[in-house]
């Protein structure tokens, strides 16, 4: 059985489940406890796990990211909320060059099995500083897991998967798509980190995105499929490890692929997937890899402009019949 959840739910559940199995978990970020939540995912936390367990912060993000990994190497689950990726640039010290190392550089004397959790990506007219991807930032670091996904039942699964991790992970989510509904499994359930999804099955293209680009890929799809094209569309779900297997796989049966991909296009997520195809499936390419990525910019505050500067349906859609070798 299953039932119909938000995205903001999902991980709401997954916090929930996890803080009650484990003691040792514990919510730490920005206005998380007593307001519950910038975007209400803590709701009710704070009432029923006090307020040792679900922690509110200054807004000093360096700060109590370095607090929550010296927790982990001391044997606690922390799961830290940044209010938007965007701010926990100030943090990426304590990411990048402690949680990442902490098992390296402790040569495996200690783990850091920690959660930093948040929104990423362009969310309307919130302008340069707030509109950014983090993905191939954080999944370019050795010893950081990379989760970017919207689905509520891979949120909720992942999460907990997350949780239960010994690795530091870096979960992405959206801002503007956490009253994204779908259906969540009932009962306890993990979602394997590490493994893409196949959102929709084709036989004439692959389609290879992560997070709300997701959404643009399915659109595009079935607006291909009215004039009989066939695409797949494959949803990494996790960017770091890649599952570089999927992807071959579909490029074998379809012979042609389009990377979408929020972020901007150099040494991107799709700069990634397209050398895996072109070193993997070569042979098995009709036409070149196409990317279909945000403008080489920073995102203005128009709305001409964010509508210009991010992937849609129809570039994608132009993409595929490049690829296709279609002129209509």
């Amino acid at each position: 059985m299953s039932r119909e959840l938000t995205l903001r739910d999902a991980l709401r559940e997954a916090l929930l489940e996890e803080m009650r199995r484990d003691e040792t978990v514990f919510l730490m970020g920005e206005e998380v406890a007593q307001y519950d939540g910038a975007y209400k995912v803590s709701k009710g936390l704070l009432e029923e796990f006090g307020e040792k367990r679900v922690i509110d912060t200054p807004i000093a993000e360096l700060g109590f990211a370095g607090i929550g990994v010296g927790a982990a190497m001391n044997g606690l689950r922390p799961v830290i909320e940044f209010m938007t990726w965007n701010f926990a640039v100030l943090a990426f010290d304590q990411i990048v060059n402690n949680a990442a190392k902490t098992l390296t550089q402790s040569a495996g004397q200690f783990k850091c099995p920690i959660v930093f959790r948040g929104p990423s990506g362009a969310a309307g007219q919130l302008a340069q500083q707030h509109s950014q991807t983090f993905e191939s930032w954080l999944g370019n670091v050795p010893g950081l897991k990379v989760i970017s996904c919207i689905d509520p039942a891979d949120a909720k699964g992942l999460l907990k998967a997350a949780i239960r991790d010994d690795d530091p992970i870096c979960i992405m989510e959206s801002e503007i798509l956490y009253g994204h509904k779908g259906m969540v499994p009932d009962g306890e359930y993990l979602v394997p980190i590490g493994k893409a999804a196949i959102r929709r099955e084709g036989t004439d293209v692959t389609l290879v995105t992560y997070n709300k680009m997701v959404l643009v890929a399915l659109d595009a799809a079935a607006e291909l499929a009215k004039e009989g094209i066939s695409a797949e569309v494959i949803d990494l779900r996790t960017i770091r490890p890649m599952d570089y297997a999927t992807i071959i796989e579909s490029v074998k049966k379809t012979n042609r692929i389009v990377v979408i991909d929020e972020s901007w296009p150099f040494a991107g997520i799709s700069a990634e997937v397209a050398y895996a195809v072109q070193k993997h499936a070569f042979d098995h390419l009709d036409a070149p890899v196409i990317r279909v990525n945000s403008a080489d910019t920073s995102l203005g505050y128009a709305p001409t402009f964010v509508e210009e500067f991010l992937p849609n349906p129809t570039k994608v859609i132009k993409a595929v019949k490049e690829v296709m070798y279609v002129t209509r």
